[in-house]
């Protein structure tokens, strides 16, 4: 049964970046599958899991590196296959999909209370991207009377941190914004880096936008905390069975104008979306749950997946002896 209109269009709202931020993505898809279910014209139990695993494969294969896009769709799959008609299976994918929404609304919030409590009265913070966890530290310490102003990087080559911009100075925070490869000329001012995460991986390394691995090089090297503000359903539980967090990479024609490609057609270019930044310099992770260290995802991922991990565990060993007998 074809998947609604309506999941194709906000699938291409994802892809297509002008839904941007991993937790606003995330929320995005649990609403999108929400519509699915509501959309679905009846039928058999299995043909709705079979329709609802379709709209969850249309919209996971819009971001790859998103996991917090993948486990979203995870939330709301899992709810749906548990249930024993379909009345109960609509009904559970309608409520977890808006249970994963205010759950993942809350947890920025919480975010924002406790990450605020890192930053200084006096502070200047560098941020990157646009990220709703890292906004939340920001914002919830300069409404709590600190004096804080931030650098905002552009973030090329789509420009999200004009959004940040924006928002940040819509609060009455002072907000600079400063081109990418200014980082390291204005480190010697900052006190402070405070960035989001699309991924945390089981060894506390964090897949965020390109550009991230260089700001905290800069922060090692000037000493100043680099710090990562994130929900806790961005870390990767496949990470932990050694799969690796694919990164994505765009089209050309967001970096250099298509006319120019044209002229060119020998001209090569590469757009990675995303880089890795490793634990070793990130000085704690800021979830919902309290700051960590980055090592510590691992424990996160068992406390949440341990179970799930298990029973995957055991399926790939049984393949494994079954393909060596």
């Amino acid at each position: 049964m074809r998947v609604p209109a309506e999941v194709y269009r906000i699938a291409d709202l994802i892809k297509t970046m002008r839904v941007r931020g991993a937790g606003r993505i995330a929320r995005t898809a649990a609403y999108a599958m929400k519509i699915a279910a509501l959309k679905y014209p009846g039928g058999e139990l299995g043909e709705f899991k079979a329709y609802m695993r379709e709209a969850a494969h249309v919209l996971g294969s819009t971001r790859p590196t998103a996991v917090s896009l993948h486990n979203a769709l995870r939330y709301v799959l899992n709810r749906v296959e548990r249930a024993q008609s379909l009345e109960e299976a609509v009904a559970a994918a309608v409520d977890a999909a808006d249970s994963f929404i205010q759950s993942s609304l809350n947890a920025v919030r919480v975010i924002g209370e406790i990450g605020s409590k890192l930053i200084e009265d006096g502070d200047t913070v560098l941020t990157h991207c646009n990220s709703s966890a890292a906004l939340a530290v920001l914002k919830t310490a300069h409404s709590s009377g600190k004096r804080i102003r931030v650098y905002a990087t552009e973030t090329r080559p789509k420009f999200q941190g004009l959004l940040t911009y924006r928002e940040l100075a819509g609060s009455g925070v002072p907000v600079t914004l400063i081109p990418d490869s200014a980082v390291r000329f204005v480190m010697r001012e900052v006190d402070k880096v405070v960035v989001g995460a699309d991924t945390v991986a089981a060894n506390g390394a964090v897949i965020n936008k390109v550009g991230t691995s260089l700001i905290a090089l800069a922060a090692h090297e000037a000493r100043v905390r680099f710090y990562v503000a994130t929900e806790t359903y961005k870390f990767s539980p496949a990470t932990i069975l050694g799969e690796l967090v694919t990164i994505e990479e765009r089209a050309p024609e967001e970096v250099v104008p298509t006319d120019l490609l044209t002229r060119h057609p020998n001209l090569k270019v590469r757009n990675p979306a995303f880089d890795v930044t490793p634990p070793d310099y990130i000085d704690a992770i800021i979830t919902e749950r309290g700051v960590i260290p980055p090592k510590a995802a691992a424990v996160i991922l068992l406390e949440d997946y341990g179970a799930t991990l298990a029973e995957e565990l055991a399926t790939i060993t049984l393949d494994i002896e079954d393909s060596t007998a």
